[in-house]
């Protein structure tokens, strides 16, 4: 199965954070899906580090880079389809990395891992 992480997920999964469900982990160490993470997050990350509301334990490049490789992660880019379902997304969530997540979900046919409960009022599919 395709899954897309949402950001929480992936921070929470590479730093061995507790906050991680264990159905959540399970579908990421389970061999058979293929994970991918939003360049989206990626994004978010980058600015999120950047004006220190978030510490990685190197510099953003190499800890990416290495979690990406490490983990088998595939990194999902943003297509114009994206950008055309996300411009007509109803607006139940108002984050805008958010709803270019859900709006990737839709286009790729990819479940989500992750808690936002927003996330549920869009037709894709949520597991945690």
């Amino acid at each position: 199965m395709k899954l897309l992480l949402d950001t929480h997920t992936f921070l929470w999964f590479i730093m061995g954070n507790s906050k991680l469900s264990t159905t959540a982990r399970s579908y990421i160490e389970d061999t058979n899906n293929d994970k991918y993470v939003s360049i989206v997050s990626l994004w978010e990350i980058a600015i999120k580090n950047s004006i220190g509301k978030l510490n990685l334990s190197g510099s953003f490049a190499s800890v990416i880079a290495s979690q990406i490789q490490l983990n088998g992660f595939e990194i999902l880019d943003i297509s114009f389809q994206h950008l055309v379902l996300v411009s007509s997304l109803p607006f139940h969530h108002r984050d805008p990395f958010d709803r270019l997540i859900i709006s990737q979900s839709i286009v790729e046919f990819m479940p989500i891992l992750g808690t936002d409960l927003l996330f549920d009022l869009y037709p894709i599919t949520r597991f945690w």
